[in-house]
C-alpha cells in the first residue's frame, strides 16, 4: 500500500477496560482495521487522563487504576477513512473519536528479509 500526501488520523480514546464483546476494545479496534486493509494502527497507553466523566485515571502508585486511557491511532487516505467511521461508531461506545488533517511525508516497509 502506498500513501503519500495528504491523508487523515484517527484518534480514538478509549478506557483500557473497554470491551466488545467480551474481548479488550483496543485489540478489537487494530483486529477490525486490519482486516479493513487499513495502512496500520498504533495503540497508545497514557500514564493519567480523565474523559467526559471527569474521573481521573492514572497509574500513580498510591493511586493505581486499572482503567487506564488509551488512544488509538489511524492513518490513512481520507476515503479509506471515511470509509471505516460507521464501523469505529459501532464499536466505541463511551469514548471520544477525533479526526485531523496530517500529510504523510514517509511510509513504506523494508522488503529485505533478516534472520
Amino acid at each position: 500500500m502506498e500513501i503519500a500526501g495528504p491523508a487523515k488520523m484517527l484518534k480514538i480514546y478509549i478506557g483500557e477496560s473497554d470491551k466488545w464483546h467480551g474481548k479488550p476494545l483496543s485489540t478489537e479496534l487494530v483486529q477490525r482495521l486490519r482486516s479493513e486493509g487499513m495502512a496500520g494502527a498504533t495503540v497508545l497507553r497514557a500514564v493519567e487522563g480523565f474523559g467526559a466523566n471527569s474521573r481521573v485515571h492514572t497509574a500513580h502508585i498510591l493511586r493505581l487504576s486499572e482503567d487506564l486511557p488509551l488512544v488509538v491511532e489511524v492513518i490513512d487516505r481520507p476515503d479509506r477513512i471515511e470509509h471505516i467511521l460507521p464501523i469505529i461508531d459501532e464499536m466505541v461506545g463511551d469514548g471520544l473519536v477525533t479526526m485531523l488533517d496530517v500529510q504523510v511525508v514517509h511510509y513504506r516497509h523494508s522488503t529485505n528479509k533478516q534472520g
